[in-house]
């Protein structure tokens, strides 16, 4: 342990590091047992990745009457959404209503992120110390950092010496950027860039849309909340959460039983054109075996791919931009307002970066296939180091020293995404070995949250003061995700899903692909069975003994 005795030490009994959805609802729920709770945000407001993302288009592919905190009927009343897809702006308006009802900008240090988190085998207690010299001392430490929260940045020769306007779309700047009638390069087409892409098209003198690995897009088809739907909405939203927790997505999209091939071509044809017509989403729920039967994932997709066809008029656009090679929505399907459609605008030109790559940028725009393209602004929506990439930025050190980013370095690995064996007391919302980025975000943190919570409730009934997971726990629950990642298509793509965006990163898929509803299930269990898997530990017990029962 570091001398922290020129420091002034601030000592908790729970500190949360993040306060996007996650991390305000669990400041607000350990507050509300009493325990001094305190949270960290690197950024100067709470909001997580809507506080953010600010790009051009930011708009959440989640229906907003789903994507939002259940705990309290109180805000379900109060607050009114307008759109069925909401924007980031009107998000992050709905995550500071939150943290004003719940008076959590007290407990909140916004500025600050955490650089050393450290387990204390003598106290048997968390030190947090920040980048900006701030020292915790916490009995619980709560990693709710998101998935999605770590940018790639722009890894492109001569990014540094470009003369014009560059931007990151997930460090979006807050303040006005004013794009009409300039030149335009976005790079990326993923859900950010496609989002941008069907903003500044209309802005632009001329865009250059700079397409690495082409997105499987499906129309959002938003539309204004109606007054009456709402009030429905709102009179039954406790039956239909009670519902949503339970399906995979933790949404109300369309979820069927039925197999694609256990109805004629003719129906079949029928409930694509319908849901491609009435919101794109839909297509994900029509039927069962769409991630699990490649025979009928490829008429889905085909299905999409001819609908890019009949959308884009020239043939050479309209084939590049149709993914192949691998499942759709293996990678994460986007959703978009006439994205397909700007293409056929005559100040729309598509660079197909895997048969002409960009070779490096200049002071004057991009150099593609010997040519330049001169560019006022380029965006850069170049994705995330995702899933882990936010945990693996801190310096975490658990029993002994241990580092877990040696302990990951292979792969991430714990016991049901919350608990890490070697690692007491520590605990993460929404991450990496949970459903994670294939669930309803907000109602996945609440589950974890609330699990946690319980824990903490059968530790001071039973007097114990530490917790973590054991080895073989470990084991068995990495083989669960294994046995359901083999009987789905999604680890057949490589995506930030496998980890394959980030050169030198392991392949792999580590989010637990049965749903929603059956994690949680799975995440019951273990506290109806006596929280089997875990180990617990008072202060007098010592590594050695710690270990002793872990293998035992």
């Amino acid at each position: 342990m570091q001398d922290n005795t020129a420091k002034q030490i601030q000592k908790v009994d729970v500190l949360v590091v993040g306060a996007g959805f996650g991390g305000m609802y669990a400041l607000h729920k350990f507050r509300e047992k009493g325990l001094r709770t305190v949270a960290i945000e690197a950024g100067a407001g709470v909001g997580g990745t809507w506080y953010w993302n600010r790009y051009p288009g930011a708009r959440c592919d989640v229906m907003t009457i789903d994507y939002s905190y259940s705990f309290s009927d109180e805000i379900q009343q109060e607050w009114t959404w307008s759109e069925r897809f909401c924007a980031q702006g009107e998000i992050l308006s709905y995550a500071n209503f939150v943290a004003e009802k719940l008076d959590l900008l007290r407990d909140i240090r916004f500025g600050t992120r955490a650089n050393v988190v450290e387990f204390d085998d003598a106290t048997q207690r968390w030190r947090i110390e920040t980048e900006q010299g701030d020292i915790y001392d916490a009995k619980f430490c709560i990693l709710s950092t998101g998935p999605l929260s770590v940018p790639k940045g722009v890894a492109i020769p001569g990014a540094d010496s470009f003369e014009g306007e560059l931007y990151l779309s997930a460090r979006w700047p807050h303040h006005d950027v004013e794009l009409d009638g300039k030149r335009i390069g976005v790079i990326g087409t993923g859900s950010s860039g496609v989002q941008i892409v069907s903003v500044v098209a209309h802005q632009a003198s001329h865009l250059h849309v700079f397409q690495r690995t082409p997105s499987f897009s499906l129309p959002m088809r938003n539309q204004k909340l109606d007054p009456d739907y709402v009030a429905q909405v709102k009179k039954h939203y406790n039956a239909m959460r009670a519902v949503t927790r339970m399906t995979f997505s933790g949404g109300t999209r369309p979820a069927s039983s039925r197999p694609l091939f256990s109805v004629t071509v003719e129906e079949r044809n029928a409930m694509l054109e319908e849901a491609w017509q009435t919101a794109g989403h839909n297509l994900l729920g029509i039927f069962s075996d769409l991630l699990l039967n490649k025979d009928a994932n490829d008429v889905v997709a085909d299905f999409v791919r001819k609908k890019i066809g009949e959308t884009v008029k020239d043939p050479q656009t309209a084939e590049k931009l149709m993914p192949r090679g691998e499942p759709i929505f293996a990678r994460r399907p986007c959703l978009d307002t006439n994205y397909y459609e700007v293409f056929n605008q005559d100040n729309v030109t598509l660079v197909d970066c895997l048969t002409t790559p960009i070779e490096r940028i200049t002071p004057k725009g991009v150099i593609v296939d010997g040519k330049e393209i001169e560019l006022d602004v380029i965006i850069a929506a170049t994705g995330f180091d995702a899933l882990t990439g936010a945990l693996l930025s801190i310096d975490i050190k658990g029993r002994a020293g241990a580092s877990l980013r040696e302990k990951w370095s292979e792969g991430a690995r714990s016991y049901l995404g919350m608990t890490i064996q070697g690692f007491p007391n520590l605990f993460t919302t929404a991450s990496v070995n949970g459903p994670s980025a294939l669930a309803n975000f907000i109602l996945l943190n609440e589950q974890n949250v609330n699990w946690i919570s319980d824990l903490v409730d059968h530790m001071t009934a039973q007097g114990h003061d530490t917790v973590e997971a054991t080895e073989a726990a470990e084991d068995r629950w990495m083989e669960r995700i294994a046995q359901l990642a083999s009987k789905s298509l999604m680890p057949k793509a490589n995506t930030w899903y496998t980890g394959t965006n980030i050169p030198g990163k392991p392949r792999s898929f580590p989010m637990y692909a049965g749903g929603l509803g059956k994690y949680t299930e799975d995440c019951q269990n273990v506290a109806n069975n006596g929280y089997e898997g875990l180990i617990f530990g008072s202060q007098s017990a010592t590594p050695a003994t710690h270990k002793a029962r872990e293998t035992a």
